[in-house]
């Protein structure tokens, strides 16, 4: 349906300001001239010659345009203004919808928990898009007042405007699933639009507050397909394998011609090891977990120095191809504090010979074959907490620019609990809702244990918090006995995990050992746990565990 238009303050977005970011579409991409582009580029270059191909690829497309169409999203719809291109016909349109209502909240759209089963999510107005099919250019102004740059901006009118402007531009430019024509996109503020919706490879050029857009329609338009939000499950929109999203029969038959096809994307499931070898077992039972659902996908594994060529040579034999780093260091930890390099994670968006990258804890076990996954865009997971998402399993698509602008946000933007978790939610703070199946904490409290237990047999992928299985007796789950930790102890989810071990050949077995601290350790919080009388009495289990008796240094 069609929306009327909403005012913006004039005071803030003035004419020479919308005539600068007009100016600097007609004079970079529609210009005739080589020259235009190159003297365009003088004051602020290009950073390599594939852009200046790239431009003068585009000029050469448009160069028989004789009309060209503007849309202006969040201007000021009073304001007149004309704009002429010798030889070409140049208009304007204010596109037209309703502000989302300012009762709306963050919260509203990333909800903690939803019915997995119902459409939850509330109204984002969007305008009639059936009157801008024919738009060239899209320009909008970005509400960018009141953010620092030191957390997310979990502004509901901002997520409005670039939700805005990418319909808009898929409306224009997805003509058929096979037939799409080149739009483009302006952003005016000191924020920039939301990297969730506008990639940086998609970013031709930056000028002060502006940043002119060619998004790639294809990857734009699943990404429109996904809810607004955590508020729904995005499991609906990519379950069939036939989303008008994917390339079709005529996109396969050309990309065959340029030798590579888009049938064929690379991807793999990725975990990181640093620090210390605790979860070398931890990534050995994974491996096996996600081989034993017969999966298609590679396994790749990221480590840094501290893991030893023994302990490689384990890993590469559960199946993991196995790549070093260096460590990334947290900006909020301590030197030589257990949690130093926790950002080494984020080295996973360097993978870049793979389209898609499902990234996995090393504390995960895989039940069932979750390779649908790699259908979802960036950034999808499992919820934490309140608008946050668990980032033991996500899905990321690689991309050096990202890891770049990655690494300038380590030093810039804040943590809310000064963990990695906690800072990668500030980053991407738009987020789609897998199910929770796919990332299960082993965390249970009060009335919901009973509860939480029953449906183990029923997921997916079991996330292991608390002390892990393999630093534990085999004969129960030794998080009962350590005071404050009995909400992740469960002695069903615990017998899962060695079911995993009991199948692993033998000869990855011993990659799971106790060393002589691990065992000195349990044998002290069962000392402890049976001087409380703990109610739980698994103090009084007998311990049988052969590892007992083969202690690693």
């Amino acid at each position: 349906m069609a929306s009327k238009s909403f005012h913006c303050n004039q005071k803030s977005f003035t004419l020479s300001i919308t005539l600068l970011s007009l100016s600097l579409i007609i004079f970079v991409l529609f210009s005739r001239s080589n020259y235009n582009i190159i003297d365009a580029f003088k004051h602020n270059p290009p950073p390599s010659n594939q852009r200046f191909r790239n431009l003068d690829l585009l000029q050469k497309e448009i160069n028989s345009k004789k009309e060209i169409k503007i849309g202006l999203v969040n201007i000021n719809s009073n304001e007149e203004i004309q704009y002429q291109l010798p030889g070409s016909v140049v208009s304007t349109v204010h596109v037209r919808f309703d502000r989302v209502s300012k009762k709306r909240k963050w919260e509203d759209f990333f909800p903690f928990r939803i019915d997995e089963n119902q459409q939850n999510c509330p109204e984002i107005p969007m305008p009639a898009l059936e009157k801008y099919q024919d738009l060239d250019v899209v320009v909008a102004k970005l509400p960018c007042k009141g953010w620092s740059g030191k957390s997310g901006m979990r502004d509901v009118f901002m997520l409005q405007v670039n939700l805005v402007v990418a319909n808009i531009l898929v409306e224009s430019g997805w003509v058929t699933p096979e037939v799409k024509r080149a739009v483009y996109a302006v952003f005016v503020g000191s924020c920039g639009p939301m990297q969730e919706i506008f990639r940086c490879e998609d970013l031709l050029r930056k000028v002060e507050d502006h940043r002119v857009y060619k998004p790639e329609l294809r990857r734009l338009k699943q990404t429109m397909l996904m809810p607004p939000g955590s508020c729904q499950l995005a499991q609906p929109y990519g379950e069939t394998g036939k989303e008008a999203w994917r390339y079709h029969s005529a996109d396969h038959e050309r990309l065959k011609m340029l030798k590579y096809s888009a049938f064929q994307q690379k991807e793999a499931y990725a975990t990181v090891l640093h620090t210390s070898e605790d979860y070398v077992c931890g990534a050995v039972a994974l491996a096996q977990s996600i081989i034993r659902t017969n999966s298609t996908r590679d396994l790749i594994l990221l480590h840094d120095e501290n893991i030893t060529p023994e302990s490689l040579v384990g890993l590469k034999a559960a199946g993991w191809d196995t790549r070093l780093i260096n460590g990334i260091r947290s900006p909020f930890a301590d030197k030589d504090s257990f949690n130093e390099w926790n950002f080494s994670p984020l080295r996973i968006w360097m993978l870049t010979w793979y389209d898609k990258v499902v990234f996995i804890d090393a504390d995960v076990l895989v039940f069932n074959n979750i390779d649908w996954l790699f259908v979802f865009p960036q950034l999808s997971a499992a919820p934490n907490d309140k608008t946050l998402f668990n980032y033991g399993v996500m899905v990321i698509e690689p991309s050096l620019c990202m890891f770049e602008d990655l690494m300038v946000k380590v030093l810039e933007m804040d943590s809310y609990n000064g963990s990695y978790q906690g800072w990668l939610n500030e980053v991407f703070i738009w987020w789609h809702r897998l199910p929770f199946q796919v990332n299960f904490p082993k965390d249970f409290e009060g009335e919901e244990r009973r509860r939480q237990e029953k449906i183990l047999d029923e997921i997916s992928v079991l996330h292991f918090l608390g002390l892990k299985p393999w630093m534990c007796y085999r004969d129960y789950d030794c998080n009962w006995d350590k005071e404050g930790m009995q909400r992740f102890a469960s002695d069903k989810a615990h017998e899962k995990w060695w079911q995993v071990y009991d199948e692993m050949p033998e000869t990855l077995q011993p990659y799971c050992g106790l060393t002589e601290h691990m065992n000195w350790r349990l044998k002290k919080w069962r000392w402890i746990a049976r001087s409380l009388k703990q109610p739980d009495e698994h103090w009084k289990i007998g311990v049988t565990d052969p590892r007992q008796y083969n202690l690693g240094a």
